[in-house]
Formats: structure tokens, sequence, C-alpha cells
């Protein structure tokens, strides 16, 4: 069943009627191929493209009889193009025209979802480069680490997706290929000149050498793809409920007007959203696992893993494309508390600055064990009583003899810890300029 929340785009893709419409696409293209090559009378070719049509009820009926989907739909194509189509399917088995219609089929879906993330990584780039020099704190083992930025966060989600992008493009690539090779792959009804015109005329590449199917590697590298991709997705989505939490409250996922939270708690305001987005990401996971079930088949096929692909490749792509179309409005109206992340950046009194302290100390000749000693006793009375850090420092005699005042204050500078967020971003979004 399509959810509810399917993309009609996304949907159409998998319907039973796009289905059918590809199939009849790969039957009329190897009959005009067959026809330039004399094999199939022209003008029967061309009645075939003229008048094939198919009745999705009428396949119905006639499969509950065959039992063979294949076999129903070429009947219901014959009933009505009438007697040229004895020249439909002429030398094919069925995978040659399913496997490469689902080609066709997986091709447009990853067109589809390629435009998806490319709006993504636009909403990405637009919040990071507001929030470049917005101060907050990392965070390493979910615990207060050293100073950066929100948009060195977000810069960061850009690469990784950048990573995405480019993986779900080379398996686009993968998939993009058709066969007319027969049952066992050896050309035996037709030459392969045959496929290769076939798979021109469609946009696709001829595998180099198949069995009855095109193998299955291929499609589990493209379930992969869109498997890594929704982890991204999950990724940024948990990063996004940890900063929404009270006690952080740095980022907010967008609230609507109206919007309700609970059914008991009024004041509630959760992250649903990507709460959503992280659960989705399970089922692509395990999507793919099943796809590389699906790699092995008996000999030169066995059809164990068709009801597989039945599910998983319309449920990835319908999937992956409504997270990626929620998501996108997530990062675009998300809420952003840069007061709020400063407040928590000052929360541990100044411990993050230790790093830097420690770095001064031993620049100017005191050894790393004994830096390390002295800023850490004070790190630890900063932390037990609730003092601030540069006060101790200041207070601490091992250190003032080392490290003058000015050194102290400039080791707590935010620009000073900053200065290099201008780089990094050129890096990331402007590579090579």
């Amino acid at each position: 069943m399509i959810p509810r929340y399917t993309n009609p785009e996304m949907g159409r893709i998998w319907s039973e009627q796009r289905r059918y419409e590809t199939w009849l696409q790969v039957e009329v293209a190897a009959a005009e191929a067959m026809a330039e090559a004399g094999i199939v009378p022209a003008d029967a070719a061309r009645e075939l493209r003229d008048k094939g049509a198919f009745d999705i009820a009428r396949i119905d009926e006639i499969e509950k009889v065959t039992q063979h989907d294949v076999i129903a739909f070429t009947t219901s194509v014959a009933e009505i193009v009438g007697p040229s189509a004895r020249w439909l399917h002429f030398g094919l088995t069925s995978s040659d025209v399913v496997d490469t219609a689902q080609a066709l089929q997986m091709v447009e879906a990853c067109d589809l979802i390629l435009g998806n993330m490319a709006r993504l990584g636009e909403a990405i780039e637009a919040r990071a480069e507001a929030h470049k020099h917005t101060p907050m704190i990392g965070r390493t083992h979910g615990v207060h680490a050293e100073v950066m930025t929100f948009g060195l966060k977000l810069a960061l989600w850009y690469a990784e997706w950048l990573r995405d992008v480019e993986r779900v493009r080379r398996a686009r690539e993968t998939v993009r290929v058709g066969k007319m090779s027969g049952a066992v792959g050896a050309f035996a009804h037709l030459d392969p000149s045959i496929e290769a015109a076939v798979c021109r005329r469609l946009g696709l590449m001829p595998a180099p050498i198949s069995s009855q199917v095109i193998q299955r590697d291929r499609h589990a590298e493209l379930l992969a793809a869109l498997a890594i991709t929704a982890a991204s997705l999950e990724k940024f989505a948990l990063e996004i409920r940890g900063l929404q939490k009270t006690e952080i409250g740095e980022v907010e996922e967008p609230f609507g007007k109206g919007q309700k939270g609970s059914s008991a708690m009024p004041h509630k305001r959760n992250p649903i959203g990507c709460e959503q987005i992280v659960g989705l990401a399970r089922l692509l996971r395990a999507n793919a696992m099943a796809a590389m079930e699906n790699i092995a088949l008996w000999h030169e096929r066995d059809i164990s893993h068709s009801s597989v692909e039945r599910v998983i490749l319309p449920d990835s792509f319908i999937a992956l494309d409504h997270m990626l179309r929620r998501f996108t409005r997530i990062v675009s109206g998300m809420v952003v508390y840069p007061d709020r992340m400063l407040e928590n950046l000052n929360r541990s009194r100044g411990v993050v600055f230790s790093g830097q302290v420690l770095l001064e100390l031993a620049r100017r000749g005191i050894s790393r064990e004994q830096a390390y000693e002295w800023v850490q006793r004070n790190a630890m009375r900063s932390f037990h009583e609730h003092q601030d850090f540069k006060g101790l420092l200041l207070a601490d005699a091992d250190i003032t003899r080392v490290l003058p005042k000015a050194e102290i204050d400039k080791a707590f500078d935010l620009k000073e810890q900053l200065r290099h967020v201008d780089a990094v971003f050129k890096r990331v979004f402007h590579p090579g300029a």
C-alpha cells in the first residue's frame, strides 16, 4: 500500500500503470530494433507502436488463470493490437522486458531523488552561511568539548551531503542497464546488436553480460546508496532532536500555528518530523540488507528476488523522497537560538578553553605532563566548586609565573578560537576558488 505521504510524482513512477507502460515501452523498442534489422516486418513494428496498449483489469483477469504476469500483459496487448501482435515479445524472455523496464523506473526515480537532494543542499548551505559565525559549544561524548560555530556543524552536513549525492549518481549509472540476452544470457534467439539498439532507444547501456537477469549487485548498490543517504538524514535529524532537548534548547524544528504537540500536555513542542526521519532510515537500512540477499540466485536465475523487489524498490524510493522533502522544510524553517548557544557555552565556566591554556604553557617550556596537571586541577576545582575557570588560573601561582594575564585572556578569546572558520567554509563551499 502506498503511504498517504507519498509524493504523487514518485508514486506514479512505482504505480502499476507506470510498470506496464515501461514494459510496453521496452516491447515496442525491441520490435522497432528488430524491424530495422529485418527480423520483424516494419509495418508490424509501427502497428505495435501506434496501437500498443493494455488494460490493467484485463491483465489481472488473465493472470488469475496464467499465474504469469508477463504472459497476462502480452495477451492483453495482443487482444488490442490484433494480428501484428505475433511479433510482440519476439525472441524475448520475461526478464528481458521486466529487468530492462525496471531500470527505466529506477533511473526515473533516481532523477527525482537527485532533484530533491539538490534542494536540500541549497537549504543547508543557506543556513550554514547565515550561522557561519554563530558560536556554540561543541560536544564529544555528549559533554562540552571546545568552541565551534553552528555554521560549522551545518557545513559538515553539507560536505557529507555532497558525498551522498555522488553515491546516488554513481548508483543511478550502475542500474542504468538493460538486457535482451534471453533465457540464460547466451543470445540464443537475438543478436547482441539488437540488445544494443534497444538500450540505445531507451537511454540505457547494455549489460556487458547477463544471465536471464541483470545481476542484482547493481540493485544492491543502489539500495545501499539510498540507505546511506537516509542514514545521513537520520544523523542530521538526530542532532536537531538532541539540540532541541529542553536542557539544551539551542535549535527547534519548525512548529506551525495551530500545531499540537501532545493530547495531554498543551505545552509540548516535539521534534516529530526529525523523529519520523530517524525511524524511516531504519526501514531503508533493512531494505538495503534485503537487496544484498537478492544478489545470490540459483544458477542463471530464480525468482526469489522478484517478490522482494516489488516491496523494497518502491518503498525505499517513496520513503526517501518523503524524508528529503520533509527535512528540507525542517532545515529551511528550523528555529535557531544564538543567545541560548552562547549561554550554554558559558555554562561550563570557561573550562572548554583548557586545551588552549595547555598549549600556551607547553609553548613556554613547561612539559606537557606538568602543564596538564596544572590546568586539570583548576578545571576540576571549577567543576566541583562552581568557580570561574579563568579566575582560578589567574590565582594559580604556577601558571601565572609562566603565563601573563594578557596571554591567559587571549586563550579565552572566541575570535581567536574561531579564526579559521572562513577557511573551512571556503574548502567546503568554494573548493578551488
